[in-house]
């Protein structure tokens, strides 16, 4: 079976009037895409079966970002993912969160003046990968190379080059930088 069959055809990705379209764009056909006009995608992204992107402000994609089946990238403020990174099954990413400490009313049904939502922009740096089932909330910023292990919540800035996992997110190791080496190969070679 040919691999990019299960995939949109190019012409129907043009017609959806993104901010950007890179070559190589793989989505699926179940993949929501809401406000396509603020979603930018790098070359070569990929993004898989029943995923939403919700682009309030701008959804940003860089080179080779791959986003697996069932992720949901969503918010009143802009996301981006960075060159080569990538999510696993599942991941959540929210740029808007209501506050949920009783002082406010929640939910879209009831009106903005009795709600509080916070909204800051969400950074996936270079490289970096986030496990399956993860959350990432408003104003994280995951740094260049780092992992977050599976089922984890990062609601917080965390530092380029470690490993991350649990709820919250702490550091639990370092991840290894030979795949710079790898990168600068490939590229070398196209």
């Amino acid at each position: 079976m040919n691999l990019n069959s299960e995939f949109l055809p190019q012409e129907a990705l043009e017609s959806l009037g993104f901010g950007r379209l890179g070559v190589g764009v793989l989505i699926h056909p179940s993949v929501i895409l809401i406000n396509c006009g603020q979603i930018s995608l790098g070359d070569f992204v990929r993004i898989d079966a029943f995923t939403i992107l919700s682009a309030r402000q701008t959804i940003t994609l860089g080179r080779n970002v791959h986003i697996g089946a069932h992720c949901i990238l969503t918010g009143q403020e802009s996301i981006a993912l960075a060159d080569f990174s990538g999510l696993s099954h599942g991941v959540k990413i929210y740029a808007s969160s209501d506050d949920f400490s009783g002082t406010t009313m929640t939910n879209p049904t009831a009106p903005q003046r009795y709600r509080k939502v916070e909204s800051r922009p969400v950074h996936i740096g270079r490289h970096a990968v986030v496990g399956s089932g993860t959350v990432i909330l408003p104003g994280s910023e995951i740094g260049e190379g780092c992992a977050v292990g599976a089922m984890s919540l990062v609601n917080s800035s965390i530092d380029a080059w470690d490993i991350y996992a649990g709820i919250p997110a702490k550091k639990i190791g370092v991840r290894n930088r030979a795949l710079l080496e790898l990168e600068a190969q490939w590229l070398s070679d196209d």
